[in-house]
C-alpha cells in the first residue's frame, strides 16, 4: 500500500474532510485504525457501494465535505447510484478509489482493464496514484476538484 493510515489522515484533514464514507478492502482496510481514531472527521461504514455515494450527497447537502472510499469492484457495483449523485443532481463529490491488482501484472483480475474505461465513459475526471514518488497528487487533485466544485477520483494502485 503507498500510503499508511497516518499518511491519509493527514491528506485527509489537510483538505478538510469531514466524514469518510466507505467499505474497506484488503488494502484499503489497513488504515481502518487511524481513520476510526482520527478526531478530523467521521468514519461512516456502509453496507454497499451503491449506499455510500447518496450518503455522501447528503452530508454535501448539508454543507459537509464528503469523500468515498471503495475498491474498483465497489465502483463498478455502485454505477447507478454515482450516476444519480453526480450527473442527474450534479454533486461533486469525491472519490478514493483502491484499484484492485494494478501493480500485480500477473493477475487475471479484470478490474483493473475496466476501471478506466469505465471512468472515461462517465467522463469523470480521475488521477492515478501508482508510484510512491506519485503521493503528492492525492492531495493536489482532491484539492483541485474540492477548490473547483467538480467530482473527481483518485485511482489508487493496489
Amino acid at each position: 500500500m503507498l500510503f499508511s493510515g497516518e499518511e491519509i489522515v493527514s491528506v485527509l484533514t489537510d483538505l478538510g474532510i469531514t466524514h469518510v464514507v466507505w467499505i474497506p478492502d484488503t488494502s484499503l482496510g489497513l488504515w481502518e485504525s487511524a481513520l476510526e481514531e482520527s478526531p478530523g472527521f467521521d468514519l461512516l461504514r456502509v453496507c454497499r457501494e451503491g449506499e455510500a455515494w447518496p450518503l455522501a450527497a447528503g452530508l454535501m447537502v448539508g454543507g459537509k465535505t464528503p469523500i468515498l472510499m471503495m475498491q474498483t469492484t465497489g465502483l463498478f457495483e455502485s454505477g447507478d447510484a454515482l450516476r444519480n449523485i453526480v450527473f442527474d443532481l450534479k454533486l461533486p463529490v469525491i472519490a478514493i478509489i483502491g484499484a484492485r491488482n494494478w501493480m500485480n501484472p500477473d493477475s487475471q483480475d479484470t478490474a483493473k482493464t475496466f476501471a478506466e474505461p469505465i471512468l472515461q465513459a462517465w467522463g469523470l475526471e480521475y488521477q492515478i496514484v501508482e508510484d510512491p514518488s506519485d503521493k503528492p497528487k492525492v492531495a493536489e487533485w482532491l484539492g483541485r476538484c474540492l477548490k473547483m466544485n467538480k467530482p473527481g477520483i483518485v485511482l489508487l494502485a493496489e
